[in-house]
């Protein structure tokens, strides 16, 4: 194990160069922006974001060193630490905030203004940040070499192999060019299906697959187990839940079938079987970490007092301690007394508690396992459970007591997933000998931009699609809406949700990783079947037969295109959203103006998948030698 006193950075720390620039900043914001938007549409598509770290690394190098010609490691490092913080915000927003855009169709509450979602989202993510500063030296710098961090450590790995020569920006924006065209030609132009169903007469269920480079982009990176995971799920309610609600149903469930077909029973029965659970898979991932959230927590108020030492070397600067303390108690006050933001006294005293208490966990648990086994559902369902309790009990009930149960738990889930993104950049900030307080400063700014964007995100694809079963899934916003309703109403279908519950457990008696499958019982298993795809195409390259050292290029440059697909195709999904407000997606539409029959879109739809792999397979595995050296 390597002794945290014999380390040395890469930059020393007697050694000043280009950090905090005017180009590092712009470029990382304009990433935050980006990726932000991207993962949100993808989270409220699939369920799942994936981290901004990388590919915002590797466009960094390809901005800074070969476009600007500028040689700078940390500047590099500083635009991939603003640019990541999109992404983690986006996951905290999608994850809560589109319950009140569906409680808003439904009639119960107003919808969410612009105002109060930018203000949820930047208050969030800067308690994330400060709450994150006085553990910065007690998690990153004094168990250097025990908490490993893995996603701010291969980011530094990156980073440093462009320095040392070459880099793979290219291959994340023709991910990028690519998923976008095909994202215009399936649901712009509407010249091929972008989803293909196949049932068999007599039997309720359905199989199929969607044709979208971005989900089977997830599949690829998440790897064959988790998508292997996720499809079982997508099999069992589809394959076994379906058929068997309909063989067994009323007459009513059978006149619902026949008139809608199997999503009319996913959409009434399978989601709320899915919702149980998800619950039951966030309190197990709670309840597997709990003694090491009370050991971490315990640890770290031990380590506040000397958590930020004074100090004249650069690369032990933290934000001034004054200045946290300071600013965490004015946005406090913030969050009470603003009316914007539905919250009282009591809420913005439990936003605190909570969000101090998750941050610190987030931020211990992603040096662990990683930003990607990081129990933020589990977190935030535990915070909306308290909370709708207490409000509960304390008179605030209605629509008022269900807004501000959701507001709560969007602040709560935005500062744990900041959290945990703060650490891995600050763990890479560290192994490169970047200053930590201008990261800090950094992720502000990664913050207020991406803060700023995302209400405007969530408006557009609302207005495009909408959020819930007749648009965009939001399967984790959708459970926090259910899960509030339950405590304030009663008036949920428990049987299914116990239910759905009791399958999660059997998953964990099983050793199946509960959240990925209780995500894909919940999900289209059309979705499920597209994950699948990437997660076997990983499952090849890992397989075939070549040298450990080509194997590891070919998987990683196959990560890249896939987050240049993922990033391509959510822009995409942003610029249609735009047409359908104006009117402009009926003007494109090439179905109806040709009148393409369905069976002619199906091939098309078949046909462009096998594109989509065929190019996939191009970047990665068939690159000539010296690209793939890059």
């Amino acid at each position: 194990m390597e002794n945290k006193n014999d380390f040395k950075p890469y930059i020393p720390a007697d050694k000043i160069t280009p950090e905090l620039t005017f180009t590092s900043v712009f470029v990382g914001m304009i990433l935050a922006v980006v990726f932000g938007a991207a993962n949100a549409y993808l989270g409220l598509k699939v369920g799942m974001t994936v981290s901004a770290s990388i590919p915002s690394a590797v466009i960094a190098m390809g901005v800074i060193r070969m476009i600007l010609r500028k040689n700078s490691v940390l500047e590099t490092n500083m635009v991939q630490t603003i640019g990541s913080s999109g992404e983690s915000l986006a996951a905290g927003a999608i994850f809560t905030l589109p319950a009140l855009f569906i409680w808003a169709s439904e009639g119960v509450l107003e919808k969410p203004s612009l105002i109060e979602i930018t203000l949820i989202a930047l208050i969030g993510g800067l308690l994330g940040i400060f709450f994150m500063v006085p553990l910065r030296n007690a998690l990153i710098v004094k168990e250097h070499g025990i908490l490993p961090y893995p996603e701010g450590t291969a980011c530094a790995e990156v980073i440093l192999a462009g320095e040392k020569g070459g880099s793979s920006a290219s291959t994340v924006f023709a991910g990028m060019g690519f998923a976008a065209l095909f994202k215009f030609i399936v649901d712009g132009l509407k010249a091929v299906a972008g989803e293909i169903s196949v049932s068999v007469k007599g039997f309720a269920g359905a199989i199929g697959t969607q044709i979208y480079p971005a989900v089977m982009s997830v599949g690829y990176i998440c790897g064959p187990k988790i998508a292997s995971v996720m499809f079982a799920g997508g099999c069992l309610s589809w394959l076994v839940l379906i058929p068997l609600i309909v063989f067994f149903g009323d007459a009513q469930i059978g006149e619902m079938y026949a008139a809608s077909g199997a999503s009319a029973i996913w959409s009434n029965y399978i989601k709320y079987i899915g919702a149980g659970a998800l619950v039951a898979g966030g309190f197990i991932s709670l309840i597997k970490s709990m003694p090491l959230i009370i050991k971490t927590f315990a640890d770290a108020i031990k380590g506040l007092g000397g958590a930020s030492p004074v100090s004249d070397k650069r690369t032990q600067k933290d934000m001034n301690f004054l200045i946290v303390i300071v600013s965490v108690i004015l946005l406090t006050l913030l969050i009470w007394v603003i009316d914007v933001i539905p919250v009282n006294f009591i809420g913005a005293i439990i936003i605190v508690v909570f969000g101090f208490f998750f941050a610190t966990v987030s931020s211990r648990m992603v040096g662990l396992v990683g930003s990607s086994n990081n129990p933020v559902s589990g977190m935030t369902i535990a915070t909306v459970l308290v909370a709708t309790v207490i409000l509960k009990a304390t008179g605030l009930v209605g629509a008022r007591g269900m807004g501000s149960a959701i507001a709560i738990a969007s602040i709560v889930c935005i500062v744990t997933a900041i959290a945990g993104d703060t650490s891995q950049d600050l763990k890479t900030g560290f192994l490169l000998g970047a200053t930590p307080v201008k990261q800090q400063i950094g992720e502000i700014f990664g913050v207020i931009a991406s803060g700023l964007a995302i209400g405007g995100t969530l408006y557009l694809l609302d207005s495009a699609w909408g959020f819930g079963a007749n648009g965009l899934d939001a399967p984790q916003a959708t459970m926090m809406k259910l899960i509030i309703e339950g405590v304030m109403d009663g008036n949920l279908p428990w049987v299914l949700i116990i239910a759905g519950a009791f399958i999660a457990i059997v998953a964990e008696i099983l050793k199946i990783p509960v959240l990925p499958f209780a995500i894909g019982l919940y999900l289209p298993v059309q979705l499920n079947a597209c994950i699948m795809v990437g997660g076997i195409i990983r499952f090849a390259f890992e397989k075939i037969k070549m040298s450990d050292e080509k194997r590891e290029k070919v998987v990683n440059k196959g990560i890249l295109f896939s987050s240049g697909m993922i990033a391509g195709e959510g822009l995409m999904g942003i610029l249609l959203a735009l047409f359908a407000i104006f009117g402009i997606d009926k003007a494109i539409d090439l179905s109806q103006k040709l009148g393409i029959s369905n069976t002619v879109l199906n091939i098309g739809g078949i046909a462009l998948f096998g594109v989509i792999i065929l190019v996939f397979l191009k970047y990665s595995l068939w690159s000539k030698s010296k690209k793939a050296d890059e």
